[in-house]
């Protein structure tokens, strides 16, 4: 009787063979994947792109306020393949990095930096270009859709040529100066950086991110990153301000302040 119980039984438990339903992106008029719309990170890769535990900040005083949160990493099979010196590099960084992470002194964060930094952005999509803006600094960036164009000079931000493969958006950058981190870990690069990245949809409101990563001057190969991009779905959704120039004025040009006259 059990036997018989459970020949009925099986039927109903067995694996489906049905596969995943793929995602398709609402569409523009010119039938291109629609980006548009405020996403943001929830993840440390800010902090550390690689694996870390929870830690504390450089400013002590700060306590758990400046604490570093802990992370899981988005860097494809775990670590960043620095060459020898590149690592020690990278050490005196880190050990150095509230005078020498660009972040403390506002200046712009590079790509693909900008897309982790905990703070939104914007995508603003057309068929001939894409424009991308940053909360943090305001950064902006036009993502050319057109014939490829060589980067005319290196800039914080780079030069980006883009075009889709399905329903990928691909972007080529190139053009980016050697004065940006890639986060507050003190993993850094050289003038040569070369960031191919992918923005995939996978859901209404979650888009996939990838980024890899090339500089034969600071690693031994080429790297990848991934990590999920979530839209804001509020009704009020928006970018503000966050220009934080005024916020290091004092930190960076405190000592050149004409000292009153003594009697």
């Amino acid at each position: 009787m059990a036997c018989a119980a459970l020949g009925l039984i099986w039927p109903t438990v067995r694996p489906s063979s049905a596969q995943p339903q793929i995602y398709h992106a609402p569409r523009t008029a010119d039938g291109k994947p629609n980006l548009s719309g405020i996403w943001e990170v929830l993840n440390t890769a800010n902090w550390d792109l690689q694996g870390h535990a929870a830690a504390p900040g450089p400013i002590i005083p700060l306590g758990a306020i400046g604490a570093v949160p802990p992370g899981l990493g988005v860097v494809e099979g775990g670590e960043i393949p620095y060459l020898a010196e590149a690592a020690a590099k990278k050490k005196d960084n880190f050990a150095h990095r509230l005078e020498l992470d660009p972040e403390v002194k506002c200046y712009l964060p590079g790509v693909p930096r900008a897309t982790y930094m905990p703070y939104p952005f914007q995508i603003v999509q057309s068929g001939k270009r894409i424009m991308i803006s940053y909360e943090y600094a305001s950064a902006t960036r036009i993502i050319n859709m057109e014939n490829p164009k060589k980067a005319p000079i290196d800039s914080w931000m780079g030069w980006s040529n883009g075009h889709w493969e399905g329903d990928t958006l691909v972007v080529d950058v190139t053009g980016l100066n050697d004065e940006t981190w890639l986060d507050r870990a003190g993993d850094f690069h050289s003038d040569a950086l070369h960031v191919v990245e992918r923005y995939t949809p996978r859901s209404p409101d979650t888009m996939r991110y990838e980024a890899t990563i090339e500089d034969p001057k600071v690693f031994s190969r080429p790297w990848k990153i991934r990590m999920l991009l979530y839209r804001h779905a509020e009704e009020n959704a928006q970018l503000l301000e966050f220009k934080c120039v005024e916020f290091v004025e004092e930190l960076m040009y405190g000592h050149l302040r004409k000292k009153p006259a003594t009697k």
